[in-house]
């Protein structure tokens, strides 16, 4: 892909959340979702069989799934796993106490911004405090993950929505300020021509209620490996 943004935005969170000493988790409806969409979409039925037996694994931690997110925010992926190494290496169990006994200092010697150190000891103390209700998120909607997500510093809808594709393993999500999606939807659907929000939620239209699928497999027509 082209920009670094693109590069991180439809492989480095994907990558990064489904990294193999990762307890993982594949998604119970992915075989369904995947029937579906060829039966129905003419692209998905080329490009599905052209990826395999790759599917989508999902990170169960969901401390663990922000902060990578955070970590990979507008870097590259090198960058990101750099940082995130590092972040590791002082932090093993990765735990929001963990975090916050480390402290500003050590978090900005793994190569983190001071605006992304303020960002992981924010959502930490956000854990640790429970102002999140994280034993929840299971049972809510997704408009109600997000509305609650976004109250983080450092958490936008786009990070939001990958915790829902990634963490909550939610079936049906659309990303549409994911810069991967709205590639591969042009280089897929669009011959390569520029594509509008509209377009992109006319062609996922088709998808429902599996479009988190769908954008998994646009991810992966850019990117190969997951």
């Amino acid at each position: 892909m082209a920009a670094d943004k693109d590069k991180f935005a439809a492989a480095g969170v994907q990558g990064a959340l489904e990294e193999p000493h990762l307890e993982l988790r594949v998604p119970v409806y992915w075989a369904e979702a995947k029937a579906a969409l060829m039966a129905r979409d003419r692209i998905m039925a080329k490009l599905i069989p052209q990826i395999g037996d790759l599917h989508l694994r999902g990170q169960p931690d969901p401390f663990t799934t922000l902060a990578r997110s955070i970590v990979g925010q507008q870097v590259t992926p090198k960058a990101a796993d750099a940082a995130w190494a590092k972040l590791l290496a002082i932090c093993p169990k990765l735990s929001p106490a963990q975090v916050l006994k480390a402290g500003a200092a050590e978090l900005a010697g793994c190569g983190l911004s001071k605006r992304k150190t303020e960002y992981i000891l924010d959502l930490a103390d956000s854990f640790k405090a429970k102002r999140v209700h994280a034993d929840l998120w299971s049972q809510m909607d997704d408009e109600a993950v997000i509305a609650e997500l976004v109250q983080i510093r450092g958490i936008s809808r786009w990070t939001a929505e990958m915790f829902l594709i990634f963490n909550l393993l939610r079936p049906n999500v659309l990303p549409l300020d994911d810069p991967g999606l709205i590639q591969g939807i042009s280089q897929n659907y669009f011959s390569g021509e520029p594509v509008s929000r509209s377009d992109a939620r006319e062609v996922a239209a088709n998808w429902e209620p599996w479009r988190t699928v769908a954008t998994w497999y646009l991810w992966r027509s850019l990117d190969p490996l997951p």
